[in-house]
C-alpha cells in the first residue's frame, strides 16, 4: 500500500461496512493531536477533572495514539445514535420533581459491549479485504481523546458544551474507534506543518457542501448551552469544570456531592443532558433504531421513592447489563437522596428517607439527614 496517498477504495469499503454493522455514520482520522494534547494539558492543570486522577496517570498515551496501541497510524471512527425513540419526555420529566432523571444514554443496554462487538465485527470483515492487520477497538475503555479523533474523522465539530455536534445529526451518538497500523491516509507534507490529509479534508475537498461538520464549528454565537447548565459547569466556550457538573457528580464522583451544588442537581440521579437539550442542532438528531437502547425497567418515568427502595440485590438484577451498574449501589442511593432532598415536601418523600436515615453507609446517611433538613426548614443551597 502506498503511504503517501490516501486508499480512497478501502475507505469507502470500510465505510459501507460500518453502515452495514448499523453504525450511522464512519470516518478516517490520522494520529496527529498536537493541538488537543495542549488544550488536555490546560484542562488537567486547572484541576477541571476532579477525583478523575486516571486522567493524569495516562499522560501522553490519551493524546498519542501510538503510544497506547504501538504502530497506530490511523484510526478508523464511528457513531452511533443512541437517543430512544420512546422514551418518556425528557423536559416532561424534568419538570416533574417526583420522577427521577437518568440521562438518555443510560436508558437501555450498556452501549459498550454493544459497540465493540460490532466494531470487532468490521475489523474482522476489513482483514478479509485488506489482510491481517494491528489494531485494537476502543469505546470509551482507555485513554482516547475520541472527540478529538471523531472530529479530525469529519463525523462533527466539537461544541461549546464539549460534546460532539453534527450539522445535520446533533449530538445523542455514542463514539467507538480502531486504532490501525493500515496506513489508510496518506500525508501531503509533514506534521510540523499540519498538512495531513484528513478524512475530513478529503471528504470537503470532493463536496463542501456534504454536510459533514468542520473542525471549525457551526455554534456561531449562540450559548444555549452555557446558559442552560444547572451548576454553572462549562465556565468558558468549549471548557467544561468535571467538578461542577451533574454527570461527573453523580456518576465519577465517588465521595460526598458538595452541598452548594445539591440542589442545582434537581431530580437528575444519572448524568445530565441539559446542554443537549437545549442544543439547536438535536432538533435534527434522529432516534435509535437499535432496540437494545429503548428504556428498561421503566427507568424514564420512575418515582424516586420506587427507586430509593430498591435494595441492593432489586439493584444489581435492574441494572444487568446496563451503564448504571458501575456506580454502585451506594452512590445510587446516594443520589436519589439528593433528588428526595430537591422533591416538593409530601408524607412519602420524607417516610422514604426516614427509611434510610439509619442506612449502613456512612455516605447514604449524610446525604439522607441533608435531604430531611430541606424538608425541615427549607434551607436551599447556592451555587
Amino acid at each position: 500500500m502506498n503511504s503517501t496517498v490516501a486508499n480512497t477504495p478501502l475507505i469507502a469499503e470500510i465505510k459501507d461496512l460500518a453502515l452495514q454493522l448499523g453504525f450511522q455514520d464512519c470516518g478516517i482520522s490520522h494520529v496527529n493531536l498536537e493541538k488537543d494534547e495542549k488544550h488536555l494539558q490546560q484542562w488537567l492543570g486547572d484541576g477541571f477533572h476532579g477525583d478523575m486522577d486516571y486522567m493524569e496517570r495516562h499522560g501522553t498515551k490519551r493524546s498519542r495514539p501510538a503510544e497506547l496501541e504501538t504502530g497506530t497510524v490511523s484510526v478508523i471512527c464511528v457513531r452511533m445514535d443512541y437517543f430512544p425513540e420512546h422514551a418518556a419526555n425528557a423536559e416532561q420529566i424534568l419538570h416533574e420533581p417526583t420522577l427521577a432523571y437518568v440521562s438518555r444514554y443510560a436508558l437501555g443496554r450498556d452501549y459498550h459491549k454493544l459497540m465493540r462487538k460490532r466494531l470487532q465485527q468490521l475489523a474482522n470483515q476489513l482483514a478479509l479485504k485488506a489482510g491481517e492487520f494491528g489494531h485494537r477497538v476502543f469505546v470509551d475503555s482507555a485513554p482516547v481523546l475520541e472527540k478529538a479523533l471523531a472530529r479530525n474523522a469529519g463525523l462533527g465539530w466539537i461544541g461549546k458544551h464539549s460534546n460532539l455536534l453534527h450539522q445535520s445529526h446533533g449530538s445523542w451518538f455514542f463514539l467507538g474507534e480502531i486504532y490501525t497500523d493500515l496506513p489508510l491516509l496518506g500525508t501531503m507534507g509533514t506534521l510540523g506543518n499540519e498538512s495531513i490529509e484528513t478524512d475530513a479534508t478529503v471528504a470537503t475537498a470532493a463536496n463542501p457542501s456534504a454536510g459533514k461538520g468542520s473542525s471549525n464549528g457551526h455554534c456561531g454565537t449562540c450559548t444555549a448551552c452555557i446558559d442552560a447548565c444547572p451548576t454553572q459547569a462549562i465556565v468558558a466556550p468549549y471548557r467544561v469544570d468535571a467538578r461542577r457538573c451533574i454527570s461527573y457528580l453523580t456518576i465519577e464522583l465517588r465521595s460526598s456531592i458538595p452541598e452548594h451544588l445539591r440542589k442545582a442537581m434537581g431530580n437528575r440521579i444519572y448524568g445530565c443532558d441539559d446542554c443537549q437539550l437545549v442544543c439547536p442542532f438535536n432538533k435534527f438528531s434522529d432516534n435509535t433504531s437499535e432496540a437494545d437502547f429503548e428504556p428498561r425497567h421503566e427507568l424514564d418515568s420512575t418515582k424516586l421513592e420506587s427507586l430509593f427502595a430498591w435494595s441492593e440485590a432489586t439493584f444489581l438484577d435492574k441494572t444487568a447489563g446496563s451503564a448504571i451498574r458501575r456506580i454502585g449501589y451506594e452512590c445510587w442511593l446516594r443520589n436519589i437522596a439528593v433528588a428526595l432532598g430537591n422533591a416538593p415536601s409530601n408524607f412519602s418523600v420524607i417516610a422514604a428517607l426516614e427509611a434510610r436515615r439509619d442506612d449502613p453507609s456512612a455516605l447514604v446517611r449524610e446525604h439522607v439527614a441533608w435531604a430531611l433538613q430541606q424538608h425541615t426548614d427549607g434551607v436551599s443551597g447556592t451555587l
